[in-house]
């Protein structure tokens, strides 16, 4: 029965046999017939993640803000101001070539993670972005659905007033002639 349901279903609102359809509009068809609510993707639910990736969304949120460049800045300007201040002792002399490798290695380290976390977000969007399409198709069919409802209860009223009328027509003709005979006494 619930087969056909869905496919009588699908038929009615998509014209496309239920079989036909991909399994995104099949889940909206079977949340319709089965009348449960819509839920969360589940990778929408959990902020889990392995440790690692955990990790890599804190690098990049660390990373990637106005904090961060400020208080990096500071400390490439303490580095620089302390080595060229201590002159003939600076740990790390003017080209300042160990502070170009240390910054070297923060890149090489610090964008790969950064990617880790973006890919780990683009998943989470396309994630939300398809639930966000099972929930607008669903709530456009049972529009549709409700539409259909709609008219056809206007229709039936439709029908009711013209049997009424047709009635009433009826009992007027019928007092016409009943009216025609009285005068006709």
């Amino acid at each position: 029965m619930s087969d056909s349901r869905r496919d009588q279903l699908s038929r009615q609102l998509l014209d496309v046999p239920y079989a036909d359809l991909p399994p995104i509009k099949q889940s909206v068809i079977d949340l319709m017939v089965d009348e449960r609510p819509t839920s969360m993707a589940p990778g929408l639910k959990s902020k889990d993640g392995s440790f690692w990736e955990r990790l890599a969304d804190r690098v990049a949120a660390v990373g990637g803000s106005w904090s961060f460049i400020f208080s990096f800045l500071g400390v490439l300007l303490g580095w620089m101001a302390l080595n060229l201040l201590l002159t003939t002792k600076a740990f790390d002399p003017y080209p300042f070539i160990f502070l170009n490798l240390m910054l070297s290695m923060l890149a090489a380290i610090q964008a790969p993670v950064i990617m880790m976390s973006q890919n780990r977000q683009a998943t989470k969007d396309r994630q939300a972005a398809e639930h966000d399409y099972t929930v607008n198709l669903r709530a456009e069919l049972e529009i549709m659905r409700l539409h259909d409802k709609l008219d056809a209860l206007r229709q039936q009223e439709v029908l009711d007033l013209v049997r009424c009328n047709n009635e009433l027509l009826e009992l007027l003709k019928e007092q016409k002639i009943e009216i025609a005979a009285l005068r006709g006494r």
